[in-house]
């Protein structure tokens, strides 16, 4: 928004709808940056944190916006902004804001909106769903892509382990002891695979932090200032709660789980090789989820390398039909495979509580 007369009491000129507060919070970080010179009024409005703040900064009218759709259309309801002379409209990742449910509330926040106005929708994937918004949303708009050879950054060095789901953990634990995984972050597909890994590693003395929606916003904000600071090597993530984390130097993403949507993947690997450095973006595939990575391999046009590693043979143990005849003492993974170290098995306690959280749902207020 160029300079120009000032958005009347609880308005603003220029509207950014990000569909998670991390991202929207990063959003605000370069727009700072940006307005150092410029006197723009801005402000960041997303769930989890006091209303009061938020509805004093919307109060005095603004130049620029940036939201998550939950908590704007929440504030439209109660009177705090109004969108009748807002000129610029942005819709950032509109793929993840279609992925989270969030179409219907982008909806209600354009009918408020006046017909004549600037749209600008950005999306890492173009699909046939994201192609119909936009044909809802604006009026003959130019298309404008970046011409690659593949979805991926041809800088990150992309690999697939074929293991059984019960061995991934023994294989992540044996991977992370090597010095080279210096930065990391672990995606699961649901919130309570997270926190299971993040404990698992936390068991074997390696640092980590889980996020996904369940965590508060100071705690996920305490869990992103660890691992930026170093404290916590390893951060394991929901691809909800992963959008916007902007972190340097990222050496590995680990794909513990594949997604179902091979879109999720490429957000997923693009958090490592930033800024013209390179990265390594590990995937463990276990037999059903071979499926998820045909359509990941068919989306990026790129196949993936595939680890044949000595290590894999005991982490999954004997192939099928034949039994392996252990020459000593040994520790058993899950899956039945020999673990490094021919140390035995510690007794499972069985009267272990189970993590309450559940799955991630298709949608969460933000």
């Amino acid at each position: 928004a160029e300079r120009g007369a000032r958005a009347g009491a609880k308005g603003a000129r220029a509207l950014v709808l990000a569909p998670t507060r991390e991202l929207a919070g990063q959003i605000a970080d370069n727009i700072a940056a940006y307005n150092r010179h410029l006197g723009l009024r801005y402000a960041t409005v997303f769930g989890g944190v006091r209303l009061q703040p938020q509805i004093r900064a919307l109060s005095r009218g603004l130049d620029i916006v940036v939201a998550t759709p939950g908590r704007l259309l929440d504030l439209m309801n109660q009177g705090h902004i109004r969108l009748d002379r807002t000129e610029i409209l942005v819709l950032d990742e509109a793929d993840r804001m279609l992925d989270m449910g969030f179409v219907r509330d982008v909806r209600k926040i354009i009918a408020a909106m006046p017909r004549e106005r600037q749209s600008l929708l950005f999306s890492a994937t173009m699909s046939k769903d994201i192609e119909a918004l936009a044909a809802e949303l604006m009026r003959e708009p130019a298309r404008i892509e970046v011409a690659a050879k593949t979805l991926t950054v041809e800088r990150i060095d992309q690999r697939v382990y074929h293991i059984p789901q019960g061995s991934k953990r023994a294989l992540l634990t044996t991977l992370l002891a090597a010095p080279e995984f210096e930065r990391v972050i672990v995606f699961t597909r649901t919130k309570h695979g997270a926190n299971r890994v993040s404990g698992q590693l936390e068991k074997a003395g390696i640092r980590s932090d889980a996020l996904h929606g369940n965590k508060s916003q100071s705690a996920r904000q305490k869990a992103l200032a660890r691992f930026r600071s170093g404290q916590a090597r390893v951060l394991v993530a929901t691809d909800i709660a992963a959008r916007g984390i902007d972190v340097d130097r990222v050496s590995h993403v680990i794909n513990f789980d594949l997604p179902n949507e091979p879109e999720s993947y490429v957000h997923r690997v693009g958090r490592t090789a930033r800024a013209g450095s390179t990265g390594i973006a590990l995937s463990f595939c276990a037999p059903d989820e071979a499926a998820y990575l045909r359509d990941i391999e068919k989306l990026t046009r790129h196949t993936l390398t595939v680890v044949h590693d000595e290590a894999l043979g005991t982490l999954a143990g004997p192939p099928a039909g034949r039994t392996a005849k252990p020459k000593g003492p040994q520790r058993r993974g899950r899956a039945g495979g020999n673990l490094p170290g021919g140390q035995p098995k510690r007794p499972r306690n069985m009267n272990r509580k189970r993590n309450k959280n559940g799955g991630d749902s298709h949608r969460r207020a933000a």
